[in-house]
């Protein structure tokens, strides 16, 4: 792939495994509330989305429930969220550090709000390598909406055809593709290499260096 400048990257999934953390608190807050149960995999299939999306998405919560499912969520995920609880997928920290070596702008695109995500963008050391971080805060619209990516591009002053937009989620190939970028879906996070296809993923990869011979120079 020629020309590509920038990397827009997803954080749950894609960059780090919080998808244990992320069930215990979503399953936690069900239970509290005294919500009706979901299974793992019905929760799973919301990872990606803005929280409260998720919320109304998962339960058919109305505006209210979802905010009150949003603050006992936040505050489980901070109670469980001990240090060493999420970690970095395979080769992620050294493939990051040669595509900054190489000359790419990073940026993380997340549907995390954004003092969370700042705050795990810091505790990896993303924070040298990682230029631009865009969260849910940043935008009207969250993923799968194209406002995130467009952000993006905004603040590196990248075009859409020089951008690739990395991610596990349909929502993440769907924000993307309709950004107009590049897109390439990573098969080890929440969602299917089927569902990334079928999401219209420009290329799929089973392990995330495998961006480095993707990118052609």
């Amino acid at each position: 792939m020629n020309g590509i400048k920038l990397i827009i990257l997803d954080f749950d999934g894609t960059l780090a495994d919080t998808q244990p953390l992320i069930l215990r608190s979503l399953q936690g807050t069900i239970a509290e509330l005294g919500l009706p149960s979901r299974t793992d995999t019905e929760c799973t299939s919301i990872i990606g989305l803005p929280l409260k999306e998720c919320f109304v998405k998962l339960l058919n919560a109305d505006d209210l429930l979802a905010e009150r499912c949003c603050e006992v969520y936040r505050r489980l995920f901070d109670e469980y969220n001990h240090p060493g609880t999420v970690t970095l997928f395979p080769h992620v920290k050294k493939t990051l550090h040669e595509l900054h070596r190489r000359g790419l702008q990073l940026a993380v695109c997340s549907s995390r709000a954004r003092a969370t995500l700042d705050r795990f963008v810091q505790s990896f050391g993303f924070g040298k390598m990682v230029q631009t971080v865009v969260s849910a805060d940043d935008v009207p619209l969250g993923k799968p909406h194209p406002d995130p990516a467009l952000r993006v591009l905004e603040l590196t002053g990248c075009r859409p055809e020089e951008s690739l937009m990395v991610g596990d989620a349909s929502y993440d190939i769907l924000m993307g593709r309709a950004a107009g970028c590049y897109t390439c879906g990573v098969t080890y996070g929440n969602q299917t290499a089927g569902q990334l296809s079928e999401a219209g993923a420009d290329y799929l990869i089973d392990d995330f260096q495998e961006l480095l011979p993707l990118l052609s120079f």
